[in-house]
């Protein structure tokens, strides 16, 4: 009697490799960790963040709550995107106002500080005060330099701070969980993908977006080699001058620090083959927080940046 015919040959895409080794975070985290949540923003990342979750979980709800620090600069867009998501899914979001930090003396506005520095803060006390032993975050090691030597279970002490020289291995994706008293973990389900992976992805599961990372008609000025919107919180200065342009944001977030880019792709295979030549990580190229210095990234991180 002849053996069974085997598929020797099959093998999962790249796209579902990654798929299934973030649904495999998704799932020890949530085992391991007394009292996770997941940071969500309604940018990209943090929506194949939730699609991953919606689907480790499935047909159960997903077990943990969604975090979002609002610096009240975010683009409306995306706060409309966020709360279509939450809706649909049917989950908890907490949101930590860096306004109400202010106010309540957690962070102080000395007038030189973005609200994007602002929000390290307001995320470390949003922790303390709900008590979270594990965050996911939607960080890419093709990023940028300090994201791409972060482990996947990224250690934080009992001030929220990361230590680059005190990580733990992960050898065989083995992940060590163990906390003491007042420290918590960044998990980072997404540190093997890259933008162009995120990108295949969402045209493949065909989720909803923020539009503005589709080409459209923007009213801009040009400020240290980007587009910047024009906006009543982010007034241009003299010397600039606002002007109309057909722009895309590869990347969201404080809208007084996030640029635009020259752009026609209105479509998601205009953006993939958009990235597919791009020689800059989006970070690079439109995020003005990570300019102040050279480690300016990794420095935020040290003091508790997601």
């Amino acid at each position: 009697m002849s053996a069974p015919p085997t598929h020797a040959d099959y093998q999962l895409s790249q796209l579902d490799q990654l798929e299934a080794e973030s649904i495999h975070i998704f799932r020890e985290a949530a085992a391991e960790f007394e009292k996770p949540a997941l940071m969500f923003s309604g940018g990209k990342d943090s929506i194949v963040m939730l699609r991953l979750a919606e689907k480790a979980f499935f047909p159960a709800k997903i077990p943990f709550p969604l975090v979002q620090i609002d610096t009240g600069l975010d683009f409306p867009e995306v706060l409309e995107t966020r709360d279509n998501w939450v809706n649909r899914l049917g989950t908890r979001i907490i949101v930590a106002s860096v306004e109400e930090a202010i106010t309540n003396g957690v962070v102080v506005d000395d007038g030189k500080t973005s609200r994007n520095r602002m929000q390290t803060a307001t995320l470390l006390n949003c922790i303390e005060e709900h008590g979270f032993t594990a965050m996911f975050g939607g960080g890419r090691r093709d990023e940028e330099k300090a994201r791409a030597k972060e482990r996947v279970y990224s250690h934080r002490d009992d001030f929220g701070q990361w230590d680059p020289k005190m990580q733990r291995p992960e050898l065989w994706s083995l992940y060590n969980g163990k906390l003491h008293g007042g420290e918590h973990m960044r998990v980072f389900p997404l540190s093997n993908w890259t933008e162009l992976d995120v990108w295949h992805y969402l045209r493949q599961e065909a989720v909803e977006l923020p539009s503005i990372y589709f080409a459209h008609t923007r009213r801009v000025f040009h400020r240290d080699g980007m587009w910047m919107s024009e906006h009543p919180r982010n007034p241009c200065k003299s010397s600039e001058q606002v002007v109309e342009k057909t722009v895309r944001f590869r990347t969201v977030g404080d809208l007084t620090l996030t640029g635009a880019v020259e752009s026609d792709a209105d479509t998601i295979d205009k953006i993939i083959d958009e990235i597919a030549i791009a020689r800059v990580t989006e970070r690079g190229a439109t995020r003005g927080d990570d300019r102040f210095s050279e480690a300016a990234m990794e420095h935020r991180k040290k003091e508790g940046y997601f």
